[in-house]
Formats: C-alpha cells, structure tokens, sequence
C-alpha cells in the first residue's frame, strides 16, 4: 500500500428519510395547523392583543383630537366657535319648534276633547227633554185619587205646567206616559165620551202618578201655591199626595216625531 494512501471511507448517505420513517414538521406546518385548529391559549393571546389594539386606536384618535385645537390660528378658532355657536343656536330653535308643537298638539286634544265632552252633555240633556231615553234623579211623585172623578185634565194640565215652570226636567203619568213639549192632553168630548182623561193617545186609570225629576223640595213647592194644583184638587174632593225622593226612575220613552214644516236654520 503507498505511503500516503488513506482507506476508503463510507460516503454520508444524504437520501431523505424512507416511508418508514416520521416525517419533519417544519414552522410553517405549525403555524397552519395553529390557524385551523388554535388552542384556548392561542386564543386567549389573540383576543388580549385585539383589544390592546383598539385602545390603542382610540388612544391615538383622541390625541389627534386634543392636538388639533392648539395648533390652529386664531381665525381658524373664531370660525370653529362661531359655527359650534351657530349649530346650537340651529339645536334650540329645533327644540323650541318641537315644545311648540307638541304644545299646541296637546292644547288641540284638550280642546277636541272639551268640545266632545260638550256636545255629548248637550246632547244627553237634549235627549232627556225629548223624552227619547230614559232617566233618573231626585224628584217627587205624586199619587192623586179621585173616587168621584171630578179630576179633568184642567186640573192634570195645571199639574204639569207648575211642574215645568220649578225646573221639573223629565215628567211621566202612570209609568207609561213620558211628558215632553209635544205631549197632548184629551178628555174624550171629540169621541163623544167626555170625562176621560187621555194624554198622547193613552187613557188614564185612577189613581194618577206623576213623577217628576229635579229639585224635591221647589217641585213640591210649586204644587202648594195659591190656587195651585193641590187646592185645585181639595176643591173636587179628590186627595193628593206629594213625596220627595232621593231617586226617581222614569223608564219610559218616545220616538222622535218628523218634522213636517220646520227646519233648521242653518249657521252663516
């Protein structure tokens, strides 16, 4: 063998590892495999540095902001206030409208609704007058006997007009009869049956009951005057007796007659 001859030496075997063997997970795999599936910790870190990063953006937006007022010149900072004051001089106008407006709204309501509470009073007292529904309240009844029935309707009629001229506001006969400004009063000497008494068409039976609705002791009253009703009635020998009461019910009722004639005037 020569002198400076070495032996052979094995060559490195540098061939990539075989199927057998693991494969060599590089940084980029895990950086994948962390993006696909990352990990509570993972996960925690990225929503701590998206809010660090938020408050940094706001921080920096709000110093932008502080800064931007000192660096401008003194014109530019009169035309700032001057247009801040402008818009809230626009602001409080804006407001003032809107006070005014719902002022007036509420004062329309209120107005709406006194003139609809008007008008259903109105037309509840006018309905009571018309004798079209019925009605309650203090008032008297008075029951008169007449065993020898000298009672015409001279004397009923009289009853009636007293009654009307003390405020009597609803008036009714026997329980049938409701009294209005129409109400007619017979006593059968058309039909050739004279000494009946017959009012609206509904003939009268013994004894007489008239009710009447308002002020107790003025209706009453009104009946005992000189040469009134009830010294009408003593004067026939008949009786007649007066109650005041707290509540009266008169549950009878009218239709409203057509007018054949008269019209309403109508408003200029």
């Amino acid at each position: 063998m020569p002198e400076h001859e070495q032996p052979d030496q094995p060559e490195r075997d540098d061939t990539v590892a075989g199927a057998g063997d693991q494969p060599v997970e590089t940084g980029r795999d895990r950086l994948v495999q962390a993006i696909r599936k990352p990990t509570r910790r993972q996960v925690g870190v990225a929503v701590i540095l998206a809010i660090l990063g938020f408050s940094a953006a706001v921080q920096v937006r709000s110093t932008e902001a502080a800064t931007t007022y000192p660096g401008m010149r003194q014109e530019d900072l009169v035309q700032v206030l001057n247009n801040l004051s402008a818009a809230a001089q626009r602001a409080e106008n804006d407001i003032n409208q809107l006070e005014q407006a719902q002022s007036s709204l509420l004062s329309n309501r209120d107005s709406r609704a006194a003139a609809i509470s008007r008008a259903r009073e109105q037309a509840d007292a006018l309905a009571i007058l018309a004798g079209t529904v019925p009605a309650t309240g203090p008032g008297i009844r008075v029951t008169v006997t007449d065993e020898s029935g000298q009672i015409k309707i001279d004397q009923l009629l009289n009853a009636l007009q007293e009654l009307r001229d003390a405020g009597a506001e609803a008036i009714e006969i026997n329980d049938a009869v409701r009294v209005v400004a129409q109400t007619a009063l017979d006593d059968g000497t058309a039909a050739g049956e004279p000494g009946r008494i017959i009012v609206d068409g509904q003939e009268l039976a013994q004894p007489y009951v008239i009710e009447a609705i308002g002020n107790p002791q003025t209706l009453a009253t009104a009946l005992e005057i000189f040469g009134g009703f009830l010294e009408q009635v003593e004067q026939v020998s008949a009786r007649a007796v007066v109650k005041e009461l707290d509540e009266v019910e008169i549950a009878s009722v009218r239709e409203i007659a057509t007018s054949e004639y008269a019209t309403p005037v109508e408003d200029e």
